[in-house]
């Protein structure tokens, strides 16, 4: 429904000299109808009996400008209409929201705003028909001087009853033939809203029988320095409540000091409540974190395109009991339905429509499964060029890896000169030690050895070119499909002659990368959605640090803050979580655009650093010259340029070698600086990829 539809029987007439000329909002989405159905219907569950005394049109109203949030609006909704003095007519929200600004009508549509345009255009005919009988202008009544304030408020806080100045014996409105001032004041303040008190009232009786002095009595006791004061806001209102008009003890010899006091408790009174809504329970979590005897480690799943990576993570869930057997008969049903029967599995992680339409991983994929000694977290990363940034991104949260080859004859040749070379190189350029190379689909070629072999010993050769220690490099011969070798020892006889682990066993002998539990907090954002309510949430691993629920963070860039609301730790709800564990966190008190993948959030006393301009030690997988190119570090991807061939270096003792080299050849490390298009958050120490015209180039540390 449109957020004007709530409004259709209120008389904007009333108040079309308020019209700012702002535009029409816009109509709901299905998403936000949908929400705000559910979010209605909450909210009159939670008001019980007393939901009958607000309507729809308030609670909705309610609910679009506090975000859907449940409580705020059932506290807003009971603060203002079922608990607000009867004497106080109910008020409509204000037109700048419930955070503030004038309590005034809502926004006017596009068929009030032609009615009040040609009211308006009525109304200042009239008044320059009615200035130019009297002998005056209209213009002249328009352009008056502006108003000085601070002296008006001075001479009001000196008022008397016997002493009026000249300037206030003058009614700002214009008298009416047969009218008294006392009438005028009163009408100037029904256009005004201010509500009459008991003096009003008892004034007036006295102003109609004693004549003139008595009016003139009665409109030096209604001038005083509240009428100049301003209606409090919408926020104050919520705040604070109905604040009822003070009225100013104006006495014979003028109490200015009293009526400064009466201001200044005014603003003494207004008082905003910036609590987070979940309050820290000031725990030790490094000590929290020394009770668990579990360790938990993440591990990245990479290879070429079709090398059956996303299949074998799948069959590996379905043997740890993390899937169930009917889940995975309701996709095969639907994959053979669309004639992808054989990529079932894989849909257990490629979740995406255009990733089961097209068979393709295109985003990284994330699942959790444990054994009695670790808690892991999959990664399942997309093997096609194209996606080779999503990749990244994966990696960049991995302890170590599986590196799965298709044994399929043409298939692995096809992918060494592709993707497995590539996100080999890319790990080790990360950080990256520890492989398990998974020889997929050898079932395919009767499990031959000889075809093991032969592959086993070309990817050793490669990965031993790209600095990675053949102790950390585990092979393992599997079936994705069938599950041999992954969790269980295949049975297959043809396979007797294997005697290693499998992959399970593998990845239970790998050791997490140490942790940086002392460091400040820095924690990347890999993924961002909004959740229903006011809070945002966020997901990534934590580099650094650790927090816990109600911590205040800063975001970088933006350096804007947010509050911890709840937090998930490996998909279980936490009260805490530490460097190297996954999280997702929801965030309040902070606005929704300053929180996307690639920004970091970090301790506030000892915030990120933001660069756009930096030095690096870089090893060229392709020849470098200064040159446009891309920066990539997890999620964030910037465009930028190499600015200078500063030095070429050693590439063993790291001694300089060329000073201001025209070429960086490939193999070759030189110190370049890099200049890109925005600052981002980058620090001293981080690993950076750079790629251009879809290929990697570079990769190395920041100075």
């Amino acid at each position: 429904m449109s957020r004007h539809q709530a409004y259709r029987n209120y008389d904007y007439d009333n108040d079309l000299d308020e019209y700012d000329g702002e535009e029409e909002e816009e109509e709901l989405s299905s998403e936000d109808q949908a929400l705000m159905r559910d979010a209605t219907a909450a909210v009159r569950t939670v008001l019980g009996d007393n939901q009958r005394m607000v309507t729809d049109a308030q609670i909705q109203e309610s609910l679009w400008h506090y975000y859907y949030d449940i409580e705020k609006t059932v506290g807003y909704l009971t603060k203002k209409f079922l608990t607000a003095p009867k004497k106080e007519p109910a008020q409509v929200l204000p037109r700048g929201g419930l955070l503030g600004g004038s309590s005034s009508t809502p926004k006017m549509s596009k068929l009030q705003l032609l009615a009040a345009q040609r009211k308006r255009k009525a109304e200042e005919a009239k008044k320059e028909k009615e200035a130019q009988e009297a002998g005056g202008s209209a213009s002249e009544a328009i352009t008056q001087p502006a108003v000085d304030v601070p002296e008006l408020r001075k001479k009001a806080a000196q008022l008397t009853l016997g002493n009026v100045p000249p300037a206030a014996q003058t009614p700002s409105v214009t008298p009416s033939p047969g009218s008294t001032k006392a009438a005028d004041l009163n009408s100037a303040r029904e256009k005004r809203d201010v509500p009459k008190t008991k003096e009003d009232v008892s004034m007036e009786g006295a102003a109609g029988s004693s004549g003139v002095s008595g009016t003139q009595q009665s409109v030096e006791q209604q001038i005083n320095v509240e009428d100049l004061i301003a209606q409090p806001s919408g926020l104050a209102q919520v705040l604070l409540g109905h604040r009822k008009r003070k009225r100013a003890a104006a006495t014979s010899n003028g109490n200015t000091a009293k009526t400064a006091s009466s201001l200044a408790d005014d603003i003494t009174d207004l008082k905003i409540d910036s609590t987070p809504l979940a309050k820290s329970k000031n725990l030790n979590v490094l000590g929290e974190y020394a009770k668990i005897k579990k360790k938990n480690a993440n591990f990245v799943v990479v290879g070429h395109v079709d090398a059956g990576k996303s299949t074998m993570m799948a069959r590996l869930l379905l043997d740890m009991k993390v899937v169930d057997q009917r889940t995975i008969e309701k996709y095969q049903k639907e994959a053979q339905a669309i004639g992808k029967a054989s990529f079932a599995l894989a849909w257990v992680l490629d979740s995406g429509e255009d990733e089961r339409a097209h068979g393709v991983t295109i985003d990284i994929a994330t699942r959790h499964f444990e054994t009695d000694a670790t808690a892991f977290t999959i990664l399942d990363a997309p093997g096609h060029q194209d996606f080779v940034p999503n990749m990244i991104a994966g990696a960049s949260q991995a302890d170590f890896a599986i590196l799965v080859v298709d044994a399929k004859t043409g298939a692995f040749e096809s992918g060494i000169k592709g993707q497995t070379r590539e996100h080999a190189v890319l790990l080790r350029s990360m950080g990256v030690m520890r492989l398990i190379v998974a020889v997929n689909k050898l079932d395919t070629v009767n499990w031959s050895q000889n075809r093991f072999d032969e592959i086993v010993s070309e990817v050793r050769q490669f990965l031993s070119d790209a600095q990675f220690k053949l102790s950390n490099i585990s092979f393992v011969p599997v079936s994705g499909l069938h599950g041999d070798n992954l969790v269980r020892r295949s049975k297959e006889p043809a396979v007797s002659w294997y005697k290693g682990g499998t992959v399970l066993e593998e990845l239970e002998r790998s050791e997490p990368l140490p942790r940086a539990l002392e460091k400040p907090l820095r924690l990347p954002i890999s993924e961002v959605f909004r959740s229903a309510g006011s809070t945002i949430s966020a997901s990534g691993r934590i580099e650094a640090g650790s927090l816990q629920v109600g911590d205040a963070l800063m975001v970088v860039p933006g350096n804007v803050k947010a509050h911890i609301k709840s937090l998930l730790r490996d998909g279980q709800p936490a009260d805490w979580a530490v460097a190297g564990q996954n999280v997702t966190l929801n965030l309040v008190n902070i606005n929704v655009l300053h929180v996307y993948p690639g920004v970091v959030l970090s301790d506030p006393t000892k915030p990120s650093g933001s660069l756009d301009t930096f030095t690096m030690k870089a090893l060229a997988f392709e020849s470098l010259v200064p040159m446009p190119i891309e920066v990539h570090r997890g999620r964030l991807n910037e465009a930028g340029v190499i600015q200078d061939l500063m030095q070429g270096l050693d590439k063993f003792t790291g001694e300089v070698v060329d000073k201001n080299p025209i070429v960086v050849r490939r193999g070759k490390i030189a110190r370049i600086r890099v200049k890109l298009g925005k600052k981002l958050p980058l620090e001293s120490g981080q690993r950076v990829i750079l790629r251009a015209g879809g290929k990697t180039i570079a990769a190395g540390l920041l100075e």
